[in-house]
């Protein structure tokens, strides 16, 4: 299972407010409490009367969902007929919801509207998994073209990149281990904080790229945790 708390309006906005047409996606997956198609209907009527009240008439918001944003086939097949004019995307789903929209939709900003900020046990057969969220419970993804610094980057840098990026990649070696823990495979992956370059480079927001960001409040996810659900 996987908790989210929704961002405050005034951050979302604050993602939103340079475009004009948006369309919110929901995820009828995991997530607790519900982000699916009612709850993305909400989002847009509230972000809208938000938006007027700031003098922003201009923007509008359709609202959808899909089964499981972390699966790049249910989301290319079920939002590709639904983006023509679209400008920007409201994720209500966990930080994995985001990054895959990021990944599938490459052309397009995407802007997490939850913060992840509790990731539980799910067992899978077969297959590699690609950790994508740690649930820090203070989402930058909105910041960093959708690319998450905590978990991409070996170091967890939030203002980077660290000065071991060689030719795009990290200096950090990136070892696959199997069940008991045995290294399989060791490859060098990518810079995170290389591609969130070329990423924000293309939307034309390095703005961000070069945005302080202070110590986050690691109390919210100090482990083991224990959460109350509300």
């Amino acid at each position: 299972m996987i908790i989210v708390k929704e961002k405050p309006l005034d951050e979302i906005l604050g993602f939103l407010l340079p475009y004009e047409s948006i369309l919110i996606v929901g995820c009828d997956g995991c997530t607790q409490p519900p982000r699916g198609l009612r709850e993305a209907m909400t989002y847009a009527m509230l972000i809208e009367m938000r938006a007027k009240i700031k003098g922003k008439t201009n923007l509008k918001c359709r609202a959808t969902t899909v089964s499981m944003q972390c699966d790049n086939h249910i989301c290319s097949t079920t939002l590709t007929p639904q983006l023509e004019g679209i400008d920007a995307i409201l994720s209500l789903a966990c930080g994995v919801g985001v990054q895959t929209l990021v990944e599938v939709f490459p052309e397009i900003p995407v802007y997490p509207g939850q913060n992840t900020v509790f990731v539980g046990s799910q067992e899978r057969e077969g297959g590699t998994m690609h950790e994508k969220c740690k649930a820090c419970g203070e989402c930058l993804l909105g910041e960093t073209g959708g690319i998450c610094p905590i978990t991409n980057c070996p170091k967890g840098i939030l203002n980077g990149p660290c000065g071991g990026c060689v030719d795009g990649k990290c200096e950090v070696p990136f070892e696959i281990r199997d069940e008991s823990g045995k290294v399989v495979k060791t490859i060098v992956k990518d810079c995170a904080w290389y591609l969130m370059y070329q990423r924000l480079k293309k939307l034309n927001r390095l703005d961000l790229f070069r945005k302080y960001r202070p110590p986050r409040n690691r109390a919210i996810s100090s482990s083991p945790r224990l959460l109350e659900v509300v």
